[in-house]
């Protein structure tokens, strides 16, 4: 069974025959399809069926030229509701299925964003049609996880909220200057990068952590689209599964000012959570790319 199907409110679901019957309902009753040609007789198609609002579960194949369908594979999705990037994406085929990962530099976050394409079929028309590599797209992200925690906020009032807001202004602009070249940019980060580790390590002997760092966005444990994060809660609300009755949390959380949303079974979540609070834990990470094309 997918590890993550447990955030979207299968933790239950262990049996192999229960999980190829829910695997049957979503190809008979789905809520959306998809289908576009691959390759000279076949056509790939999706299934996607909604068992809550905006989680549900996808099911790939392929049908051939008898209009005979075979299943490949399954996954778990949470729909994205943000615009969480502007920048321009890279997608790749994986290498073992008919699926694709998704390529976002975005310097707001550090670290090159690699996830999961939701919207594959319709990326795979535009492929075939020879239309790549498109302009003007923005990226929403969701994450599944299936452990997690809450923690207070760092204390802040107002003047201290627009001094980051200011300081993280300044800090995107010379990172935009440094990407075009700019050598009195590039000096400057790396003078503000070690000075900030400076501060952090003298505070750190006694200081916890996660009262010095308010967000961190960074890659966890051997696969590329598995991150750790911490971020704070901006929207959460509790949503039934409707076929297990399982409740699931949906977050929408700022990240390194960059918005997403994640989802986690309330049994995995240690914590009571508020707007305000912050979210711990790790995910794996999906994404749509957002294009009229698409």
């Amino acid at each position: 069974m997918h590890k993550f199907m447990r955030a979207v409110g299968f933790a239950g679901l262990m049996d192999r025959k229960e999980q190829q019957k829910l695997i049957t309902d979503v190809i008979i009753n789905p809520t959306n399809r998809r289908y576009t040609s691959y390759g000279q007789e076949e056509f790939l198609a999706e299934f996607d069926k909604d068992f809550g609002p905006g989680i549900g579960i996808g099911v790939c194949g392929m049908f051939d030229e008898g209009e005979n369908f075979s299943y490949d594979y399954y996954y778990p999705y949470l729909t994205g509701t943000q615009i969480s990037s502007l920048e321009d994406i890279t997608v790749e085929r994986h290498a073992g299925q008919i699926s694709y990962a998704g390529i976002c530099d975005d310097y707001k976050i550090g670290v090159s964003l690699i996830f999961y394409l939701q919207n594959m079929v319709p990326y795979v028309k535009v492929l075939n049609s020879g239309q790549l590599p498109l302009v003007g797209t923005s990226l929403s992200l969701s994450g599944l996880s299936v452990h997690g925690s809450i923690i207070l906020p760092i204390a802040k009032n107002e003047k201290d909220i627009q001094k980051v807001k200011r300081a993280s202004t300044e800090r995107l602009k010379l990172l935009n200057k440094a990407k075009d070249g700019d050598e009195e940019a590039i000096d400057t980060i790396t003078m503000e990068d070690m000075d900030r580790y400076m501060l952090l390590k003298d505070r750190i002997r006694d200081t916890d952590v996660f009262s010095l760092v308010d967000s961190y966005f960074m890659p966890y444990g051997v696969e590329c689209d598995q991150y750790s994060l911490l971020g704070e809660i901006m929207e959460c609300r509790l949503v039934e599964n409707s076929l297990t009755g399982e409740k699931v949390w949906k977050f929408v959380l700022s990240v390194n000012d960059i918005s997403l949303d994640v989802c986690i079974n309330e049994k995995d979540l240690v914590g009571e959570p508020a707007e305000g609070r912050r979210f711990k834990g790790t995910i794996w990470l999906q994404g749509a790319v957002i294009h009229p094309e698409l």
